[in-house]
């Protein structure tokens, strides 16, 4: 952790500046029992956007719209399975591979033996990716479809689906930052009263410049044909390169990581990164044979 305060240089550098008190109650509203969180919302938003953006690019792109129901349910069940069997295997497995139970169920085990409901709490984005590119992979198989052209279609939108996940992270105050004594920083007052990098608003706003370049700049403007896999090479690249960097101003999420030089998000990011480079070389090969 950055050590930028001690008890009196806290007291002062908070006087000194206006910090941004974060203090949101993640649930939006509660009606008996049944609760609705700014989390789920932004979650369910975002994938619905994406939905709706490759409706168009399939139209444009002359796919059968109705393979779009099939990309959407195989996307949006392995981006969740990924999700929670990667936190529960890359950050905890210790603990589920003796709760098997809890990684399939939203439920936690008291100290009496029985259960609680707690929702599913835990999801890396790593593993996400990886549940992803397999259901992209099942799709294919089962539509014929072009697996290196669909990975391009999903590349255009996969960016904007990110920056709704972290906004939802910071509506959650959760993957905070490491202190600072930025006038940006965040008091996220849920967890502590200290100021703080916004890592979540970091990652969303540089998820959205890569949608920006991606879908508007490269593909409508510029009119880059998909298919040769130069879009999903410069998304893992984009992606985790910004990830591998904003880890540095994060807060490690784990015990273990603390003794690490590299903490878990990034060491995950970096065969990404290098498969990335792999399609981008790849699609700027095809890219120089469609021109001659």
């Amino acid at each position: 952790m950055l050590l930028f305060f001690n008890e009196n240089q806290q007291v002062e550098e908070l006087a000194k500046v206006e910090y941004i008190n974060w203090d949101i109650n993640p649930e939006i509203l509660n009606i008996f029992g049944l609760s609705l969180r700014y989390y789920g919302l932004l979650f369910v938003g975002g994938i619905v956007l994406c939905g709706h953006i490759l409706n168009r690019i399939f139209i444009k792109e002359q796919i059968p719209v109705e393979h779009l129901q099939k990309l959407a349910m195989y996307a949006i069940i392995g981006i969740f399975a990924g999700a929670r069997f990667g936190h529960c295997l890359f950050y905890e497995p210790e603990y589920y591979l003796t709760h098997l139970l809890e990684m399939f169920l939203p439920i936690h085990q008291k100290a009496n033996g029985g259960y609680v409901f707690i929702g599913y709490q835990g999801l890396a984005s790593h593993g996400g990716a990886i549940g992803l590119i397999i259901a992209i992979i099942i799709y294919t198989i089962r539509t014929k479809e072009s697996i290196i052209k669909t990975f391009d279609l999903i590349a255009l939108v996969a960016p904007l689906g990110g920056c709704f996940i972290r906004l939802a992270n910071l509506m959650n105050s959760e993957i905070i930052g490491l202190p600072t004594n930025k006038p940006w920083g965040f008091i996220f007052a849920r967890v502590d009263f200290l100021p703080r990098h916004p890592a979540q608003l970091y990652e969303a706003i540089i998820y959205l410049l890569i949608f920006g370049l991606l879908y508007f700049y490269l593909y409508r403007f510029q009119q880059l044909r998909i298919g040769n896999g130069l879009f999903f090479g410069l998304c893992l690249v984009s992606i985790f390169t910004a990830r591998f960097l904003i880890e540095f101003v994060k807060e490690r999420q784990v015990g273990f990581e603390s003794a690490m030089k590299f903490d878990m998000g990034q060491l995950l990011s970096l065969p990404f990164i290098l498969t990335g480079i792999m399609f981008i070389l790849y699609g700027l090969s095809q890219k120089k044979k469609y021109s001659t």
